[in-house]
This record gives C-alpha cells, sequence and structure tokens, in this order.
C-alpha cells in the first residue's frame, strides 16, 4: 500500500512572507483557504488583474495587492510562494524560480510542482487538525474535515485551555510531566 510520508508542519504565516501570484478564481481560492485559517496572514498578491471576489477579500484583511505580471523580483525577502496563474507555463516558471532561491512553492492543480500542499483544516479554538490525501483528492480531504468539524465537541477549547493550566502547575521532571498528562488524557481516547 502507497504511504504518505509529507511531514505536517504549523506554520506561522502571520510572520512569514508569503506571495500569492494569480487573482482568479484560483487564486481567490488560495486565499480565502489562507486567510480562513490565518486571518492575519502577511500575504502579498501579484496579478495583471485582480478579480472582484480577490480584491474585495484582500482589502477586507489589508493584503497589497501588486497589479503586475509575474516577474522574479517579487520573490525577494518570500518564505512561500503560492502560484495560482491560470497560465501553466507562468506556474512552472514561478515554481523553478521559486526553488533557485530555496523558497517553498505550491502550485496550484499540479502536485508534482508542490513542495508543500494545503490540505483540508479543522479549527476549534487553540485545536487545529490539518488533513492530507498526498495531493490525491482535495474531496475527500473536504469530506474529512466535515466529519472532523461535525464530531469535534465546540468546547474542546476549554478542555486545552484547563489542561494547559494544570501542566503550567506540574513542578517534575519532563517525563513525570508527560506520564501524568497522559494518564489525565487517556479517558479521552479509551472505548466504553
Amino acid at each position: 500500500m502507497e504511504k504518505n510520508e509529507l511531514y505536517p508542519v504549523f506554520l506561522k504565516v502571520h510572520e512569514l512572507n508569503v506571495l500569492l501570484v494569480g487573482a482568479g478564481q484560483v487564486g481567490h481560492e488560495k486565499l480565502s483557504f489562507l486567510l480562513k485559517s490565518s486571518p492575519n496572514a502577511k500575504v502579498i498578491v501579484v496579478a495583471p488583474d485582480f478579480s472582484d471576489e480577490v480584491r474585495t477579500l484582500a482589502e477586507k484583511h489589508h493584503i497589497p495587492m501588486l497589479y503586475r505580471p509575474y516577474s522574479t523580483n517579487v520573490l525577494h525577502k518570500k518564505h512561500l510562494v503560492i502560484a495560482a496563474t491560470n497560465d501553466p507555463e507562468v506556474n512552472r516558471q514561478i515554481c523553478e524560480d521559486a526553488r533557485a532561491r530555496n523558497i517553498l512553492v505550491n502550485v496550484a492543480d499540479t502536485p508534482d510542482l508542490c513542495d508543500f500542499y494545503l490540505g483540508g483544516i479543522v479549527t476549534k479554538g487553540n485545536v487545529k487538525i490539518a488533513i492530507s490525501t498526498n495531493g490525491k483528492s482535495p474531496t475527500m480531504a473536504k469530506r474529512l474535515r466535515q466529519l472532523f468539524e461535525e464530531i469535534i465537541p465546540d468546547d474542546i477549547n476549554e478542555l486545552v485551555e484547563n489542561l494547559n493550566r494544570y501542566r503550567s502547575t506540574l513542578r517534575e521532571s519532563f517525563e513525570e510531566k508527560v506520564e501524568k498528562l497522559n494518564h489525565v488524557t487517556r479517558s479521552f481516547i479509551q472505548k466504553s
């Protein structure tokens, strides 16, 4: 059986410089996804033309919009790039340019040109779960996201906050803290 070998990480995109190239339907989808998960993301959108949806979303979140075609100088000091133009050759060029500068890149709907994927995300307060299908089925990631949103209780954040307060009272060694927290949380997964 094929395995998903992706390594999940949670990026502080409010501290990173993100570039989105493309401001049409796909650009809107990528920008919406980014801002839904990270409303304070530091992102700049570059495109010769902007759809009304992208313009409205960018203005709402104070996202800079550069009205111009892609060129390599927009990669300066960027940490992540999302290529979402309607031109596969431009997207491929963005990928090559980003990789030449050691910038992580995601090319919309082209898994082979991606260093990372934007998977399904479930957020309930401080709890965030990322879902990946290894780029094979965004629809399945969406369905799993909907399932987790339904079954994870809305008050889980209160539990997380309480566990954090309890954790801060523990003065034992790291191993002893882990054991105590494991003991307290073990009941969450035990079947009745």
